[in-house]
């Protein structure tokens, strides 16, 4: 299998299968037809011929072309070809459903059947978690049917996409997606909340509040859980859902229930809390000069920076500011991961080649079918080469572990801290006809040394607690530009050993 190379344009591209086009159609008769290739469960051409249908709607998907047409009020009826470059397909499907007489809901039933072919085509898991994924399609339309809102028919495409047990696997509405879309450009109104859901219970976790938000005041942290909003339980509630009732207009309050991440065996602490809602500013990177001496009595400068969320300007402002650091003497770099929910995943290997030279990988893939493919390099040139330290935690996600996995692996960074989030999966994301979104799992991320990410996370090579720290204070020189929450965290301190460590042993070689 050739790799997937990447060049300085950083356009990033994933294995796929060959682009498919669907054409759905509906006309007054008591069969819906459908062919499928069962070797790929994948269905290429849909095609129709129909002289009662309502006008034909053409939609861009990452299936290719999708064409539906509905007369309202009759049987659906459509064949569904499958055409590969390989001369025939296998088997064939034959299922009928009802066209709903509600314009609404046969809107929905169009959003329905889109999300069905995109996750059939492309779903991780080849079970669709142990069910039959056709029949899945029929019994969901025929529920849909009796429904008069498109709420109610949503809530139905909701709950066919649940069945599958993956909660990143998801489809959210227009609204939604919008949020969704504000939260990778900076700006939003809202309580400064970074919420994930945790991969094996699905609870709604806290990874990270923005500095100085309302979230961060209230004393809300990391590994607290959203129980409610407004008094509504969130059971079954998508990241996205959660982040679309925080925002809201600034001036206006929200009320949540946190349960503390924090609870021993004798005390539990839950807790409601009204934060109100302000313009958030999402800076996405900040830098330090950290001075201390050396082991051996000299002066060292370490360029700090703390990466906050993987946003579409990540890697540009990463590139600054490390120029600026080089122009003001650094000789080594701690890279802060800690508490950074991840974002957008090329911005992670953007950043990531900063760092490296030549053609490393970068990260592999594997898809359903268990094919690993390779994401490299093509021709990389790192800004420097001084000695790295990256500082991860247990909020430390997605985009995160991915980049700090690239530099590790690689040889290039050493990781100190707790064991990361453990999400390593990778989701699709296609806009839907309507304006809504739907997010597929389609592949996983291993670590260029095919180390599991998902549900394992990365075990740092230094475990930082403050029992463990034994560096004396008098190491570190006062700097009113570090500030004293640099100086006093434990955490930095000991990456400043590893540091001065890793400086020692390239002198004495």
């Amino acid at each position: 299998m050739s790799p997937i190379s990447l060049n300085h344009t950083h356009n990033y591209k994933l294995p796929l299968k060959p682009t498919s086009t669907l054409t759905f159609f509906s006309t007054i008769s008591p069969r819906l037809s459908c062919k499928f290739n069962k070797k790929y469960r994948v269905p290429i051409i849909c095609s129709s011929s129909s002289s009662n249908s309502d006008k034909l709607v053409e939609l861009k998907s990452g299936l290719g072309k999708w064409v539906f047409n509905f007369a309202v009020g009759a049987v659906a009826v459509a064949s569904i070809f499958l055409d590969f470059d390989s001369p025939a397909f296998a088997e064939s499907l034959t299922i009928a459903f009802p066209v709903s007489r509600s314009m609404e809901v046969n809107k929905v039933q169009r959003t329905l059947i889109e999300a069905w072919g995109l996750i059939r085509e492309s779903f991780i898991d080849p079970t669709f978690n142990h069910q039959d994924w056709d029949s899945k399609l029929q019994q969901t339309m025929v529920e849909m049917f009796p429904l008069r809102s498109a709420d109610a028919a949503y809530n139905k495409i909701s709950g066919m996409v649940s069945s599958l047990g993956d909660p990143f696997t998801r489809i959210i509405n227009p609204k939604e997606y919008q949020n969704f879309r504000i939260g990778s450009d900076g700006n939003l109104q809202g309580v400064g909340m970074f919420v994930n859901a945790e991969p094996t219970t699905g609870h709604l976790v806290v990874v990270s509040c923005v500095a100085d938000s309302p979230a961060a005041r209230a004393g809300i942290h990391e590994g607290d859980e959203l129980v409610e909003i407004n008094g509504e339980k969130l059971d079954g509630y998508s990241s996205e859902t959660v982040a679309q009732k925080l925002r809201g207009r600034a001036g206006s309050t929200v009320k949540v229930k946190v349960h503390s991440g924090k609870d021993t065996a004798f005390s539990s602490d839950t807790r409601e809390v009204n934060l109100p809602r302000e313009y958030i500013k999402l800076s996405p990177i900040s830098s330090a000069v950290i001075p201390h001496k050396t082991p051996d009595g000299h002066l060292s400068r370490t360029g700090y920076v703390k990466l906050s969320v993987f946003s579409q300007t990540a890697a540009s402002d990463m590139e600054k500011v490390i120029h600026q650091l080089e122009d003001q003497g650094v000789q080594s770099y701690i890279l802060d991961l800690r508490n950074n929910p991840g974002g957008l995943v090329t911005a992670g290997l953007d950043v990531a080649q900063l760092w490296l030279d030549g053609e490393e990988t970068l990260v592999y893939t594997t898809d359903r079918d268990r094919h690993i493919f390779p994401i490299n390099m093509v021709d990389g040139h790192a800004i420097t080469h001084d000695p790295l330290v990256i500082l991860v935690n247990e909020g430390s996600a997605s985009a995160s572990e991915i980049l700090a996995g690239a530099l590790h692996d690689n040889g290039r960074a050493i990781l100190v801290g707790h064991r990361t989030f453990g999400k390593g999966k990778i989701q699709s994301v296609t806009e839907l006809h309507d304006g809504s979104a739907l997010f597929v799992t389609v592949a996983k991320y291993l670590s260029p040394l095919r180390h599991e990410i998902d549900k394992v996370g990365i075990t740092p090579d230094v475990q930082c607690t403050a029992d463990m720290l034994n560096v004396p204070k008098a190491s570190v020189v006062k700097d009113k530009n570090a500030g004293s929450v640099l100086e006093a965290d434990s955490c930095i301190l000991v990456a400043e050993h590893e540091l001065d460590a890793q400086q020692s042993e390239g002198t004495a070689s």
